[in-house]
């Protein structure tokens, strides 16, 4: 990189920006990029460091292969020790609204998700909170939370019906069903599907159009953008983040997740 780009010193979510545009790329590839405490705690520092760099004028979110983002990390944050105490000190329930999604939607630069793989629950989520999706012919995409006995955090409340309509988005909340990029270019969660290959240069293709853009008036579009079309996340997001406390002392959340990490089929029995 040449001298006057910026990389910031993160390790499971990096930063780099060259010619005007933020790369965030989650990295744990051994975990499908799932997110730990930590890695939640990283990337709300590089979107606030992307929001914040003069250098940066849009941002390309992706995953190191082999997918984009699956969730939360199931072993460190629904069956580890803390798993049903969420003690207040923890990054992903700290305040009101999960610290990382609302540093992703207070970003100020146009946000891009480069979709490579599965995004699946919070991951999901994390596609959502950006402007624009592209993804991969490998891409999936799942609000799985339902499996978990759980509410979808703010993304699937605040921007998925404004994104596939109403319906379309009770219909994937309701079931957690998975659906494949070509479903997700049907419905409109997505604008463009592609190949595997050549995903992260279609997205900086994009991504530099945007950059060559105002910033000034690029930021002002955006903002405009949200006030339009989702309006103030913070009420939902806070209801959401209640809701989730209380059912994560429920039996059928606590069973599935012994499902899934016993691999069967989980059995609810509304307590």
């Amino acid at each position: 990189m040449a001298a006057a780009d910026t990389v910031a010193a993160f390790d499971l979510v990096t930063y780099a920006c060259a010619d005007h545009i933020a790369v965030v790329t989650l990295n744990r590839p051994e975990r499908r990029n799932a997110l730990n405490y930590a890695a939640y705690d990283q990337l709300e520092q590089c979107l606030r460091f992307a929001s914040a760099d003069p250098a940066a004028r849009c941002v390309v979110v992706t995953g190191a292969d082999p997918a984009f983002c699956s969730g939360d990390d199931v072993m460190e944050i629904m069956a580890g020790p803390k798993a049903f105490s969420r003690a207040p000190a923890q990054p992903v329930v700290r305040h009101q609204i999960t610290p990382a999604a609302l540093a992703a939607l207070e970003c100020e630069k146009p946000m891009i998700a480069a979709v490579n793989g599965a995004a699946v629950g919070w991951g999901m989520e994390l596609a959502l909170y950006a402007d624009i999706r592209i993804a991969s012919e490998k891409a999936k995409f799942a609000e799985l939370f339902i499996k978990r006995g759980l509410v979808c955090d703010v993304g699937g409340f605040y921007r998925l019906p404004a994104i596939v309509g109403p319906a379309k988005a009770a219909e994937l909340l309701f079931t957690g069903d998975v659906i494949d990029a070509a479903e997700a270019l049907h419905i409109g969660l997505v604008s463009d599907v592609t190949a595997h290959d050549v995903l992260m240069a279609r997205a900086m293709v994009l991504a530099g159009r945007i950059a060559a853009n105002p910033p000034l008036a690029l930021r002002h579009m955006k903002e405009g953008l949200r006030r339009t079309a989702y309006g103030d996340p913070r009420e939902i997001g806070a209801w959401a983040i209640a809701t989730i406390r209380a059912l994560m002392q429920t039996e059928d959340h606590k069973e599935g997740v012994a499902a899934f990490m016993e691999k069967r089929e989980p059995v609810f029995r509304g307590s």
